[in-house]
């Protein structure tokens, strides 16, 4: 049925009893079902379609071509564009982002294109959510893949290729972690790693650095003399270049190096190298499962907990907190603080230097044997 010029169109084929709705966008012709067998409600299907035309929305002829495939090159593009340093890249060139490689499995890419778009939403989520649960998942891990998948959805609606982003939850995390090594842990950990990933390790735990940061570290940025590394802005996550100061230790490692050139810190197998060094120091535990008798299940210290501890041994050295924040790349006092988490130990000695000031603070007198302020 036919309605008034330029307020589009209701037809029905032979024999079909769903109304199709037509309308013209840009000059082209749109013709698409309505999936209704009442007039009224196709009719409110048609004016919702002529009027995402109106405000630019994408054509749902067009939207029902889009699939995963083109909502993952659209986020890898905004990652180029913005910058990202967290954009990183596997050895053989594939691209590189926490929680990307587990969407990719999902959805079966690159073996397919995924499905399409418009039908990735809330259930989609629960599915993954489900599945990723089943491997025994923590909560936070989950949350880096939701994270990229609604910002697929977004980028796409941003640039009308999406008509709506379905709402796409995230899991509860647990409370930040508060793990700290101590020295002595550190060392009896440090002798359980291959002598070429000591270095890397050395490094993260007294300067603090991010692991993505020292990957990325190259010889010419070294000066053992001074025993100084330069971090350039563009290898930093604040974009803001730093020097980091390095411990004796470390530079005697580096010293050792032959040749110098290209990386300085080198990483190879470093996963299954930090789990097996920490389950053998009690730092950590390997769980075995089902089924995958050398992919046991790790929890336990992170690499990332060397950065809290290398925040709080240099505060209690006495170190500026300005300086600390410096070394490792800490741009505001609130992200720094989330580091430099007071423990047990730090509240004890805080009363013990209190009263030892006030006490030296005042004028002693003694009243029947008994030590009191006057």
């Amino acid at each position: 049925m036919k309605r008034a010029h330029g307020e589009g169109s209701l037809l029905k084929r032979p024999g079909c009893q769903i109304w199709y709705a037509q309308y013209y966008r840009d000059g082209r012709q749109i013709r698409v079902t309505t999936g209704e067998h009442v007039r009224k409600k196709a009719l409110a299907v048609l004016r919702k379609l002529m009027a995402d035309s109106e405000r630019g929305a994408a054509p749902i002829t067009d939207v029902r071509k889009l699939r995963y495939a083109d909502l993952r090159k659209g986020l890898l593009a905004d990652y180029v564009e913005q910058g990202n340093k967290s954009l990183l890249y596997y050895a053989d060139g594939t691209e590189r982002i926490i929680g990307l490689k587990q969407l990719d499995d999902f959805f079966g890419y690159p073996k397919t294109e995924g499905p399409r778009a418009i039908n990735i939403n809330s259930d989609t989520r629960d599915r993954f959510v489900e599945q990723r649960l089943a491997s025994h998942v923590g909560n936070a891990a989950i949350n880096r893949s939701l994270a990229c998948l609604r910002r697929m959805l977004r980028l796409a609606h941003q640039k009308n290729k999406l008509q709506s982003v379905p709402h796409i939850g995230l899991l509860k995390e647990p409370p930040a972690r508060r793990g700290f090594v101590k020295l002595e842990e550190f060392e009896e950990l440090l002798r359980l790693f291959p002598t070429h990933l000591q270095p890397y390790v050395t490094f993260l735990y007294y300067c603090g650095g991010r692991g993505g940061e020292a990957e990325l570290i190259e010889w010419p940025q070294v000066d053992l003399t001074r025993r100084v590394i330069r971090l350039e802005g563009d290898q930093t996550k604040n974009e803001e270049a730093r020097y980091v100061p390095l411990p004796s230790r470390l530079v005697d490692m580096l010293a050792a190096v032959e040749p110098k050139q290209g990386r300085v810190f080198d990483t190879t197998n470093l996963r299954k190298e930090w789990q097996r060094a920490c389950a053998a120091c009690g730092l950590g535990t390997l769980t075995p499962v089902d089924g995958k008798p050398y992919d046991p299940i790790y929890s336990g210290l992170t690499l990332h907990d060397f950065r809290r501890s290398a925040a709080r041994n240099l505060r209690r050295a006495g170190i500026p907190e300005t300086v600390i924040m410096s070394i490792g790349g800490w741009k505001t006092r609130s992200v720094f603080t989330r580091y430099a988490i007071v423990d047990e130990t730090d509240v004890v000695d805080a009363m013990r230097r209190f009263e030892s000031a006030s006490l030296n603070g005042a004028k002693m007198v003694q009243i029947e044997g008994k030590v009191v302020r006057k």
